[in-house]
């Protein structure tokens, strides 16, 4: 026991260091030049060629300090990190990380318990790092605490972290690809929040009846009022649109249209999501 404690305490001292040349690096190098996972891999690589850790029994992760000390996930919510701030947070970071990366890499099988914990670490470094302008490095740990809550069939932990690494590669791109996702994100999360879907289905059917009953001839609202909101499941045939003037064919086949294409991708992001599929 003593020389595994032993062992934590040096090697835990040479993570810390590492993250600080790390950060240090970040710092001179700002944010849009330092994003990248690549230069991070190496500081891994070269962790891992000196990882030789005691045998033990995979009741808990080795580096808890370290791992202590990274933020919660309501740390950037009320009160993003500041420019003063941000130095200390990503040595923080880098070295919950850098620890993480180790030690679910190294030779030692993990227990559930410790990818849990791991899990957890990654999540929370993730959102660390999308919240001090690295994307790219978000993506890297969330992608990390994604496939490891999956391994314990942690799902609500898969969920938010998956949300979570979805609008860090959103944030990670520019032009028409960040308005695509930004696009998914509102719509439905990405698919992890499939219910935002109903909420649109509700604009979708105001704005038609709206529509409906600014446009529509020779009948009166409540007719009208009826035919714009069946009509998002149940296409009218000509026979119903005879006598409604020449916007109510065009406007109630767009409805329809819409209504199948909405309800649709409703169901199967429902059914994805229930089913883990």
């Amino acid at each position: 026991m003593t020389d595994l404690s032993e062992f934590v305490e040096s090697f835990a001292d040479r993570i810390a260091q590492r993250a600080t040349e790390f950060a240090e690096w970040i710092e001179e190098s700002g944010a849009a030049g330092a994003d990248r996972p690549d230069e991070f891999e190496t500081y891994v690589a070269r962790m891992l060629t000196y990882y030789e850790p005691p045998r033990r029994v995979p009741d808990s992760a080795l580096f808890g300090e370290l791992y202590a000390a990274v933020p919660g996930l309501d740390a950037y919510r009320a009160d993003p990190p500041d420019a003063e701030d941000a130095g200390p947070l990503l040595r923080v970071l880098a070295a919950g990380l850098l620890a993480a990366e180790v030690e679910s890499r190294g030779p030692l099988r993990l227990g559930t318990r410790q990818q849990n914990q791991l899990a957890e670490v990654y999540e929370r470094c993730g959102a660390g790092f999308r919240a001090a302008g690295l994307p790219r490095l978000a993506v890297l740990a969330l992608r990390r605490a994604v496939s490891l809550y999956r391994a314990v069939e942690e799902f609500t932990g898969q969920d938010r972290s998956g949300l979570a690494l979805e609008r860090a590669r959103t944030a990670a791109e520019t032009g028409r690809r960040r308005l695509i996702g930004r696009v998914a994100d509102t719509l439905c999360g990405y698919g992890y929040q499939p219910f935002r879907l109903l909420a649109w289905v509700v604009v979708e059917l105001v704005v038609f009846t709206v529509v409906g009953l600014l446009t529509f001839r020779g009948q009166d609202w409540q007719t009208t009022l009826y035919m714009s909101t069946t009509s998002f499941l149940n296409p009218m045939g000509p026979g119903d649109t005879a006598t409604q003037g020449p916007f109510a064919r065009p406007v109630l086949a767009v409805e329809s249209w819409a209504g199948t294409v909405s309800m649709s991708v409703y169901f199967a992001l429902l059914v994805r999501l229930w089913f883990r599929m």
